[in-house]
């Protein structure tokens, strides 16, 4: 309920403040079970993206968002759980199983799960290897994943933790779905890593081919890690290599 009165009011103060548009829509299916695979550029794309679409989208969010126990903590878990983002716990095994369960329930509902197969905010604008859930909750239900590229968020939020800049302009571009079948039907016989990560590439490759980045053969997780050692960080929740 919250998603639904929250959406409006939320989508007319971005519009006039940052204006972000979208293109592709035609793209998402009117009804059924669908996944939404984006490019992960700033924290403003769980809510740029969503509030786009007609469809209400549901995310996989990170659980210690929803752990804090003072008032304002509290006050943002319950909103964020309003506006359907589903505390997930990235710390791996059993942890990793939750969130692969949370994002099929969403599907055998009929409804549209919104997710970033990167796992999480690339930390230098390129796009990097996919993790392959993605292709697991396709797999799993016969959902359809319809690829979306961010671009203009990277650029817009540099050096700001929240709140992007208004130019440059935010835009959003809705590919045509991928063909799974087809992917699976030339693999019959193959392991099913070797299915679920030529999945999860040909995935990859599309939103790559709408967003024009450059591109990373590495995990994002994995150069933020090696990033937080240079600087002589501790490594960070988000960068655990259990991703979704």
């Amino acid at each position: 309920m919250l998603y639904e009165i929250a959406k409006p009011f939320v989508m007319g103060v971005v519009r006039v403040l940052w204006n972000p548009t979208i293109s592709g829509t035609e793209h998402i299916p009117d009804q059924g079970p669908v996944i939404l695979a984006s490019n992960h550029q700033a924290y403003s794309d769980t809510v740029f993206l969503p509030g786009q679409v007609r469809r209400s989208v549901h995310f996989l969010g990170k659980s210690d968002i929803f752990s804090g126990r003072s008032p304002l903590h509290r006050v943002v878990a319950a909103v964020m759980r309003g506006l359907r983002v589903m505390p997930v716990d990235r710390s791996g095994g059993s942890a990793s199983r939750s969130a692969i369960e949370a994002g099929l329930a969403v599907l055998e509902r009929g409804e549209v799960l919104g997710i970033f197969p990167e796992g999480t905010r690339s930390p230098d604008g390129r796009l990097y290897r996919g993790r392959t859930g993605v292709a697991r909750f396709a797999l799993a239900t016969g959902a359809p994943i319809v690829p979306v590229a961010m671009r203009g968020a990277f650029e817009a939020q540099r050096g700001r933790k929240f709140f992007p800049r208004r130019r440059p302009r935010i835009h959003a571009v809705v590919g045509e779905p991928v063909d799974v079948q087809e992917i699976t039907a030339a693999m019959q016989g193959a392991e099913e890593a070797k299915v679920l990560r030529a999945v999860t590439d040909a995935v990859m490759d599309r939103i790559l081919a709408l967003s024009d980045q450059e591109r990373s053969e590495e995990y994002a997780s994995v150069v933020k890690q090696r990033m937080r050692a240079a600087a002589g960080r501790p490594p960070g929740a988000e960068e655990s290599d259990a991703a979704v």
